[in-house]
């Protein structure tokens, strides 16, 4: 049996945020390589704040998401003082799983795109279980 989404999470939702790359966003701040650019890590944390953003208004009262499946494709470098936007629009609601498609671009070219799940979980319940096993 296939749980009821919450009302108010439909697909459709999306949001988009920005970020201009700093020394901080780079591979070699960030360890996931040795270049002056745009990390992978740093392009991940921008496409879920895009899915976080995308369903902020319409969680109801206690509940929040967590991320639990990501699938990524970097496809190109950004280099420092470049503006990139992270677009998220959710594409699928099954109970309480959420599949967001995720595109990050540098004006006209495509730096990421995939796919972003995330789960819709009772924020009080989730914090409590993590720090009772801690």
């Amino acid at each position: 049996m296939q749980e009821q989404p919450e009302p108010g999470i439909a697909p459709g939702l999306s949001a988009r945020v920005e970020l201009t790359v700093t020394d901080a966003d780079t591979a070699q701040a960030v360890g996931s390589g040795d270049v002056p650019v745009l990390g992978t890590p740093r392009v991940l944390a921008l496409a879920e704040a895009a899915t976080v953003a995308a369903t902020a208004r319409s969680l109801p009262a206690g509940m929040t998401t967590v991320g639990i499946r990501v699938e990524l494709d970097h496809r190109a470098a950004t280099p420092v003082g470049g503006r990139v936007q992270a677009q998220a629009r959710l594409a699928e609601v099954d109970g309480r799983r959420l599949l967001f498609e995720v595109r990050v671009t540098d004006g006209e070219e495509v730096v990421a795109d995939g796919r972003v799940e995330r789960m819709l979980v009772d924020r009080r319940r989730f914090v409590e279980r993590v720090t009772r096993t801690a």
